[in-house]
């Protein structure tokens, strides 16, 4: 077969759009693995939470963690009146032994912790450098929806006013020694990203793609049709290029990303009250009685709901770009 110039050029160009956004899977997290694979990090909450973070064998003989093939569960304690002057309700918090710098990570999620005073996360940093290795939270919100994603960096990063991105930006510094470390966040523009919405609905699967050049943030509800079909199958390779506008988006215009991140470690928690949703303005306006601590303290049915319920994580670590 012969081929002019053009047509190499033509289908140069098409191959080069074809790899554009595409990643493989680097390391896929299912059931046991989180138990092999993952850290419980029993340390004390550095968002000053009214929880007490347990070890693994803590978290499986009070039935906190438990997986099966294609199911991890984390819970807080539901079952304790707490003293006022004791520790704080236990609960759990894991973290990926691998840290990763360029990725993209999925996860699909069928329940995610709900209720006043709740405040679950699912994020990444390098907590032995933080700030200065950054942090993505993608999901970390409290009592109220939608979700909001935002970027921490410990030096000089902004975002544009204006981006490609469907959700709602709330604020656009992320340096958190000029902004009271509250990020540069975007509110997801369903109320499906999060919370009670979240879960009747059957969850929903989350993506985070970091580069050099930006870091954008996904999300689809369990019941939506236009869920990527790479995305939802758990495929060994997934092309971001496919899935269309993301929920938040944060360039490189005006914040060098390389130097304000190092390799993150993924982490999934649930805290209670702490520096954020124990604010007096944040747990009152989602309608919870009474003070924050007050509640943790004296309502353990309460938190029944307050539990993840992890299908996979899925992190993708090698890019084929032009």
């Amino acid at each position: 077969m012969q081929f002019t110039l053009s047509s190499v050029l033509v289908i140069s160009a098409v191959v080069l759009e074809t790899l554009a956004g595409t990643w493989s899977i680097g390391d896929t997290y299912i059931g046991q693995d989180f138990m092999n694979s993952w850290a419980f990090e029993a340390e004390a909450d550095p968002t000053g939470g009214r929880v007490t973070y347990v070890d693994q064998s803590t978290a499986v003989a009070d039935n906190l963690t438990y997986v099966s093939s294609d199911t991890l569960i984390m819970r807080v304690d539901d079952t304790t009146v707490l003293s006022s002057s004791g520790a704080g309700r236990n609960s759990v918090r894991i973290k990926s032994n691998t840290a990763y710098d360029y990725h993209v990570v999925t996860i699909d999620v069928r329940h995610m912790p709900e209720g006043c005073a709740t405040w679950p996360a699912f994020w990444e940093t390098n907590d032995s450098d933080w700030p200065s290795g950054g942090e993505v939270d993608i999901v970390s919100v409290n009592s109220v929806s939608p979700n909001l994603v935002s970027l921490h960096v410990g030096s000089t990063c902004s975002m544009p006013s204006s981006r490609a991105e469907s959700g709602t930006p709330q604020s656009n510094d992320c340096n958190i020694n000029t902004d009271g470390n509250s990020g540069c966040g975007v509110e997801n523009p369903t109320t499906n990203s999060f919370g009670p919405d979240f879960n009747s609905a059957g969850g929903g699967w989350y993506a985070m793609e970091r580069t050099s050049s930006a870091v954008s943030v996904w999300f689809w509800s369990r019941t939506d049709s236009s869920v990527p079909s790479d995305l939802s199958s758990g495929a060994s390779s997934v092309n971001t290029d496919n899935w269309g506008t993301p929920a938040a988006y944060f360039p490189n215009t005006d914040c060098d990303l390389s130097s304000v991140f190092s390799s993150n470690n993924i982490i999934f928690d649930i805290t209670l009250c702490g520096d954020w949703a124990g604010q007096s303005s944040v747990y009152s306006n989602a309608g919870c009685p009474g003070t924050c601590v007050d509640y943790v303290n004296s309502n353990p049915s309460d938190f029944s709901n307050a539990y993840w319920d992890v299908a996979a994580v899925r992190v993708y670590t090698t890019e084929t770009s032009s």
